[in-house]
C-alpha cells in the first residue's frame, strides 16, 4: 500500500502523524509524510519519504489574492496525487488541503484527530469550555439549549469550507463537519479520557500515537524524595511562567524538581537546591521515573504521561488544555489548577495533595495498563489497512 499521511506542521499535530506513519512503514508500508520543512530532517531519519506542505489559513480562508489558502493549496497537491496513485489519504483535523486535493482525485481517505474527539454530544459539555458532564438533568437540559448557537458555528465553518471546495471543483457540501472523513476517523487519543457518548459510525478511538525526537539522557536530581517533572509546553507561555513559579513553589518541598524550557532560546532559570533545570529532555526517561507532572495540559504530554501511569498537575494557558485538564481530573488521575491562580501557593498545594493522596497514582497506574496493551499508531495502522481493503 502507498499512504500519504498529511499533518499540520504544530509538534501536538506534526507527531502523531510521524508515528502513525512510522507504524504503517513497519508493516511493509511505502509511505510519504507531508508537512511543514522544520520536520523533513526528522520524518526523512525514520526511512520515511517527505513532501513540504504550504503553511496556510484554513478558517477563515484569507482574501482573495492576500496569501496562500486551503482550496489554493489543494489544486497544486491535485496533480502530484493524481499522478503518485496513493492507495489512500490519512490527514490531520487541520490539514484541509490533502483532504480536499484527496476527495478532487478519488482517493480514498482517513481523518486523523490527535485529541479527544471535538464534536458535540447532546446534553454535552461543548469541546474546549473545560467542563466535565453534568450530573442532574437540568445541566444536561441546558448544555442541550445551548446546542443551536455551537451549531451556527458549525455552519458557517461549512460555508467557509464550501468556498474553498469551490476553489477545488468540487461540490458543497451540507454537512456541518464537511471536513472529516466519512470512510474512516482515528481519534489518537486513550480511551478514558472520553466523555461517555454514542460513538459517529466511522470514528475509531486507536489510544495515543506517541512520538518524541531523539535526546540523550539528562542528569537527574540526587535522592530519594519524590520527582516531580515540570513539563511546560511547546506553544503556550512563552515567558516560561509555570517553570518559574513551579521552582518557587517546590524549593522548600520534600520532593526532587526535573524542569524544561523546551528550547527557548533564552538563559535557563536558576535552580532551587533541589531542582534541576534543562532546556530539553526525553520523555521516554523523565516520565519512566517520574512520581508527578506538572503541565500546561497539552495532549501531547497527558497522554504520555497517564500512558507512564504518572499522575497529573494540569495548569491550562490556552487552547485545548482547559479541556484536556478536566478530562485529567475526571479520570481521578490529577487535578487542574486554572491558569489565572497558578501562583507559588495554590500550586504547592494542589501539588502535595495529588503526591499524597495514594488514588491519583492508582488511576493513573490504571490507564497505564490498557495503554501498554494497546498501541495507538499500531492500531491506527491496522484500522487504515481494513479501510484501504474494503
Amino acid at each position: 500500500m502507498r499512504p500519504l499521511v498529511c499533518a499540520f506542521g504544530d509538534a501536538g499535530h506534526a507527531f502523531p502523524a510521524i508515528a502513525l506513519a512510522r507504524a504503517l512503514a513497519r508493516r511493509g508500508h511505502e509511505v510519504t509524510v507531508e508537512t511543514w520543512e522544520r520536520w523533513r530532517e526528522t520524518v526523512e531519519a525514520e526511512g520515511l519519504s517527505f513532501l513540504p506542505a504550504e503553511e496556510y489559513s484554513v478558517y477563515p480562508p484569507p482574501p482573495p489574492g492576500s496569501e496562500i489558502s486551503a482550496g489554493s493549496a489543494a489544486r497544486m497537491l491535485l496533480p502530484m496525487m493524481r499522478e503518485q496513485r496513493f492507495d489512500v489519504v490519512v490527514s490531520d483535523i487541520l490539514t484541509l488541503a490533502p483532504a480536499l486535493a484527496a476527495e478532487a482525485a478519488g482517493l480514498r481517505r482517513a481523518t486523523l484527530i490527535p485529541h479527544v474527539l471535538p464534536w458535540a454530544a447532546p446534553g454535552m459539555p461543548f469541546y474546549s469550555f473545560g467542563a466535565q458532564p453534568p450530573r442532574t438533568p437540568v445541566g444536561r437540559a441546558l448544555w442541550r439549549r445551548a446546542l443551536p448557537v455551537l451549531e451556527g458555528g458549525y455552519r458557517r465553518g461549512r460555508d467557509e469550507l464550501n468556498e474553498s471546495r469551490a476553489e477545488v471543483g468540487l461540490a458543497p457540501t451540507e454537512r456541518l463537519h464537511g471536513a472529516i472523513s466519512r470512510e474512516l476517523v482515528l481519534v489518537a487519543t486513550l480511551p478514558q479520557l472520553e466523555y461517555a457518548r454514542r460513538w459517529p459510525h466511522p470514528v475509531r478511538v486507536t489510544g495515543a500515537m506517541a512520538f518524541e525526537l531523539p535526546h540523550p539522557d539528562v542528569e537527574l536530581p540526587d535522592g530519594d524524595e519524590p520527582l516531580v517533572l515540570v513539563a511546560p509546553s511547546t506553544a503556550q507561555d512563552p515567558d516560561g511562567r509555570l517553570v518559574r513559579i513551579a521552582l518557587e513553589a517546590l524549593a522548600d518541598e520534600p520532593v526532587r524538581v526535573l524542569a524544561t524550557t523546551n528550547r527557548r532560546g533564552e538563559p535557563l532559570p536558576a535552580a532551587p537546591a533541589n531542582a534541576m533545570v534543562v532546556d530539553w529532555l526525553s520523555y521516554s526517561q523523565a516520565l519512566g521515573v517520574a512520581d508527578l507532572a506538572v503541565c500546561h495540559g497539552g495532549h501531547g504530554t497527558v497522554v504520555r504521561a497517564l500512558s507512564a501511569g504518572v499522575p497529573l498537575v494540569c495548569c491550562p494557558a490556552g487552547g485545548d488544555m482547559a479541556e484536556n485538564g478536566a478530562r485529567v481530573a475526571w479520570t481521578g488521575a490529577g487535578l487542574t489548577l486554572p491558569w489565572r491562580f497558578t501562583r507559588p501557593g495554590p500550586l504547592r498545594a494542589v501539588v502535595r495533595r495529588v503526591l499524597g493522596e495514594p488514588g491519583y497514582q492508582a488511576s493513573a497506574e490504571r490507564i497505564s495498563a490498557w495503554a501498554r496493551e494497546h498501541n495507538g499508531a499500531e492500531r491506527g495502522a491496522q484500522f487504515v489497512e481494513r479501510m484501504a481493503a474494503r
